[in-house]
């Protein structure tokens, strides 16, 4: 008797660095409007790297959303599939968990298990270069249109998805609560009130103290290597 097919529908990527989060905001998305089969799993990989080698393993058929550099013009989504993904992937790295994902995949053909079925879901970012900031409007239009190029792809496999009655609150995320986009857009600091050192918002805990002088301590840190050495 032939079983389901194991399927992951996973978004990595980096909320903190604007449309690095593509991947995530669309995963969220997805879970947030639509149920799944028990055979499939949504999840937020974030930058986990090679810690998804064990889901990606277990996977017969895997869909990523990502932000990915084409180098074609913002906001323009793109579609690979199967042995061609871990070539767009490193096409022009945009971020170290694109080389993580890249080894992910390495790893588990290395151990025979490279899921049978690939699709990577990738748009082309508009800004990186903006810690704390969200997604650009170019990049949020496209968290629709990928999803619905998922759900075509499942449908060629004959796995059926159902679309909520109504969406999921932000609470019930997949993803980081600190992190949910309209609080993480809403409370985003001003430039001067903002922890230079890391964002506030994710730190959480009160009683952690950032550096008075980062380039100062780190300065101290890499003299003392340099005597130890000596």
């Amino acid at each position: 008797m032939e079983t389901d097919p194991k399927v992951l529908v996973l978004g990595i990527g980096n909320l903190l660095w604007a449309d690095e989060g593509f991947g995530v905001r669309a995963v969220e998305d997805f879970h947030r409007h639509y149920e799944v089969p028990a055979n499939v799993k949504v999840m937020d990989g974030g930058t986990q790297g090679i810690y998804l080698v064990q889901h990606v393993r277990e996977a017969d058929i895997l869909i990523v959303f990502d932000a990915v550099d084409y180098s074609l013009p913002p906001g323009t989504m793109k579609c690979v599939e199967d042995r061609d993904v871990p070539k767009f992937l490193g096409v022009k790295k945009i971020s170290l968990h694109q080389t993580g994902f890249q080894e992910v995949l390495a790893m588990a053909d290395m151990l025979g298990d490279y899921p049978k079925h690939i699709l990577l879901i990738g748009v082309q970012p508009v800004e990186l270069d903006d810690f704390g900031g969200s997604l650009r409007d170019e990049v949020k239009k496209q968290i629709a249109p990928a999803i619905d190029v998922a759900l075509g792809y499942l449908k060629k496999f004959n796995i059926t998805v159902t679309k909520r009655t109504a969406p999921l609150s932000e609470t019930d995320t997949i993803a980081c609560k600190v992190m949910r986009l309209q609080a993480y857009e809403n409370n985003r600091p001003t430039v001067d009130d903002a922890c230079r050192t890391g964002d506030a918002r994710v730190i959480g805990d009160e009683s952690w103290i950032g550096p008075k002088d980062y380039d100062q301590e780190i300065d101290q840190i890499l003299s003392q290597d340099h005597e130890d050495r000596r």
